[in-house]
């Protein structure tokens, strides 16, 4: 008999089945389901974590930096530095480094404040690795789904001998689809959100190497 005609018909006879809820469908994706779950999860916790993250920054005033620049230049480096502990932002943190440290060569001061910028990208990029460790292997779990799936078809098959019923292949057949689709959609929310983040957090850097320039621009002016 063909086997994918079997296969085939293992599906159609669950098509009345149509009804099944969401953990039904859960259920019959079997113990594979448990670490996709739990990979949803983590995913979608470090995507709404790194969002509000990234939105408070948002909110710093568009302003600061020329607010900052203005106190240097007029020599109010102590209101400069009142400011940057009121906004308590990474760009503030940074700016406020530069305050403290505005009496040495501005190349070196850059090369701080490169180094200062660089400490505080890396605490935005928290949790960005372990997204993309679940953007991976979420699809590669289901697609282990999918080849015990149909081990567990063609040994169920093996058991019934001639009197294959199609009812067996079912579990099997369960298996193999189910794994595959939930691991291919928790695969691809964490894919999408990893690289919504990556592209915020590089506007807000970019924002920052801009606000560090004009800073920077600034002071030597007044050196000069």
């Amino acid at each position: 008999m063909n086997i994918m005609l079997l296969l085939t018909t293992a599906v159609t006879s669950q098509l009345p089945e149509a009804n099944l809820s969401l953990w039904s469908l859960i259920v019959k994706g079997g113990w594979l389901m448990i670490p996709i779950f739990l990979l949803s999860i983590v995913g979608i916790y470090i995507i709404c974590e790194r969002i509000s993250v990234l939105r408070k920054l948002s909110k710093t005033p568009k302003d600061f930096t020329e607010k900052i620049i203005h106190y240097m230049e007029t020599g109010n480096s102590a209101a400069a530095l009142q400011e940057c502990k009121a906004e308590d932002s990474p760009l503030a943190r940074i700016l406020q480094k530069g305050i403290r440290y505005s009496h040495i060569p501005v190349p070196e001061l850059r090369n701080s404040l490169e180094n200062t910028a660089s400490s505080e990208v890396a605490g935005l990029e928290k949790g960005l690795s372990l997204l993309a460790t679940v953007a991976g292997i979420a699809p590669m779990i289901g697609f282990l789904g999918t080849v015990v799936g149909m081990v567990q078809a063609f040994y169920d098959m093996s058991l019934a001998g001639n009197n294959i019923n199609i009812t067996l292949l079912s579990r099997g057949i369960y298996t193999a689809m189910i794994t595959t689709v939930a691991g291919l959609i928790v695969g691809i929310i964490a894919y999408f959100g990893y690289n919504l983040l990556v592209g915020r957090i590089e506007k807000t850097t970019d924002d920052w190497e801009n606000s560090i320039s004009a800073f920077l621009d600034s002071l030597y002016a007044v050196k000069k």
